[in-house]
């Protein structure tokens, strides 16, 4: 029998791999005199996707440290968040995620006697509770309500209260769980240092926090329920799997935004300790690395083939995937799958997804804007007021952009620079050439009419996601329909700021690393 590791073995454990940790000095002084209580909430919403293996490994790694750990399904939660799961499918939804949550946790190997679940409905309509959700909501400014959820729960534009309650139960979560930590992603943060403010407020003692990393989806983007190719479903058959990571972004040499990178890093290393890439042996034969670091600089040198990188994720993902694929097989979870997350095809009259449906709301975020690389402009064969341009956006093949530029930006001026993509268009055909995106432009609103396309900030990669601010949580149309016009409505607001900053409503345009930009035209429209 191994013996019980030591306070700084079980601090290694408990924070290796994470983004930060609020309150290292506190953790520690627990560690030395018992052993951690911590949990781990998730709204019970969209289906779960393998990412969810990421919290999962550090549960993992939370029980060899000796934690206390408990899972809270957050069914209150989910209904808060702006209706993301109605209240006629919470229950259906919440029984989904205990069933699919506990496979996955059995599929790495945990034992789930060592594990407490809890649902949020269990205690959060008790006296007690609701007495400090009035309690909280007499100190807690709107604003910092507001900005806590800003990164979790989804931005509208005209706010629902409930969305302002989110981070105030989260918050008191804590306490009626009677934990010392919580875990969650990095996207989490606002939401933790609201409740190390508020908490004390009412007399509660302030938690550690954990955070994860966000893990780049498939794409180069967060992985996401609703972005159906940057995330593989817990479910999804062989084939599925092998067709979503053969068109994942994982190009030679770049470990940057790399999904299938992280995951391994995220979820493989540290479920086996080793990962084995596995090639013919004309190019080598297979090879176990025992150190995530040596992968990625042999990734980075391209000794290590993208294709040879996927296929082998491929065979040790569908390791994972195959033991909750046979359990979702019964005939009672085939029909609870079902019933949880209904197909919106089928819904009866005046439910989503039919022509009785409430209007759809026209946000920023229903945009799919990337910040692209030009890799090459030439003269349209056909037109000489156009350019056709090739340019990367982070996908296996760079699209084909068709811009009217030519009489105002040089040819040398666009090759190799960075420029904003709108990338969710319809495809259409201009003079023959099909045009899969729009270059983004600042326009003078006198004459003579001046156009410069936007700038992302330095430093920007091809395919990183632009967003406005206060709609980063928000996911892009699969595709635009031009009859409902949603960007020409949205577009009718955006301006060019007296800073030269790219805005709609006065809102920023913006990357992870800042905001777009252009170079003069203050003042002016973009389109």
């Amino acid at each position: 029998m191994e013996p019980a590791p030591g306070p700084q073995e079980k601090y290694h454990l408990i924070t290796r791999n994470l983004q930060e940790v609020l309150g290292e000095d506190k953790l520690m002084a627990i560690l030395k005199e018992r052993e951690l209580k911590i949990y781990w909430g998730t709204a019970t919403t969209g289906k779960p996707h393998v990412a969810y293996f990421v919290p999962m490994s550090k549960i993992a790694d939370f029980l060899k440290a000796g934690c206390e750990v408990t899972i809270l399904f957050a069914d209150l939660h989910a209904y808060l968040d702006n209706m993301k799961a109605p209240w006629e499918l919470l229950e259906l939804r919440t029984r989904y995620y205990e069933h699919v949550i506990k496979a996955m946790l059995e599929s790495i190997g945990v034992p789930l006697e060592k594990l407490r679940f809890v649902r949020g409905t269990d205690y959060q309509l008790s006296k007690e509770y609701t007495l400090d959700v009035y309690r909280l909501s007499s100190v807690v400014t709107q604003h910092d309500a507001k900005k806590a959820g800003a990164e979790v729960v989804k931005q509208v534009e005209h706010p629902l209260l409930s969305g302002l309650l989110y981070p105030g139960l989260q918050a008191l979560d804590e306490e009626y769980l009677k934990v010392d930590a919580q875990f969650g992603g990095v996207d989490q943060r606002k939401i933790f240092t609201f409740a190390e403010k508020y908490l004390p407020s009412l007399g509660y003692a302030k938690r550690v926090h954990l955070m994860n990393p966000m893990v780049p989806g498939l794409t180069g983007s967060k992985m996401s329920s609703s972005e159906e190719d940057s995330k593989i479903d817990l479910l999804d058959r062989k084939e599925d799997v092998k067709k979503k990571l053969k068109k994942a972004f994982c190009e030679p040499g770049n470990v940057e935004n790399n999904g299938v990178l992280s995951f391994i890093k995220h979820v493989l290393f540290p479920l086996k300790s080793e990962f084995v890439v596995l090639r013919e042996e004309k190019w080598g034969g297979n090879k176990t690395y025992t150190a995530y670091e040596a992968l990625e600089k042999d990734f980075a040198e391209q000794v290590v083939h993208p294709g040879d990188l996927k296929n082998s994720v491929e065979v040790a993902l569908n390791k994972l995937l195959d033991p909750i694929r046979e359990k979702f097989n019964s005939p009672e979870l085939k029909k609870l799958s079902n019933a949880a997350y209904p197909n919106p095809s089928k819904a009866k009259p005046g439910e989503k997804g039919t022509k009785n449906s409430e209007p759809e709301e026209v946000i920023p975020s229903r945009l799919d804007i990337r910040v692209g690389k030009v890799i090459s402009v030439e003269k349209h064969p056909d037109a000489d007021s156009l350019y056709v341009e090739k340019i990367d956006v982070g996908e296996p093949e760079p699209r084909t952009v068709v811009s009217g530029l030519v009489q105002f930006v040089p040819k040398e001026q666009l090759q190799d620079r960075l420029v904003v993509l709108l990338c969710n268009l319809k495809p259409q055909k201009m003079r023959g050439v099909e045009s899969q995106g729009m270059v983004l432009c600042a326009s003078s609103v006198g004459e003579p009419r001046q156009v410069e396309p936007l700038d992302p900030p330095a430093g920007c990669c091809a395919g990183e996601r632009v967003y406005v601010e206060g709609y980063e949580g928000g996911e892009p149309d699969e595709e635009l329909k031009p009859k409902k016009k949603v960007f020409e409505k949205l577009q009718a607001d955006f301006r060019v700021s007296e800073d030269c900053v790219a805005q709609w409503k006065q809102r920023n345009f913006l990357t992870k690393l800042g905001s777009i930009s252009c170079k003069s035209l203050k003042g002016g429209t973009i389109s």
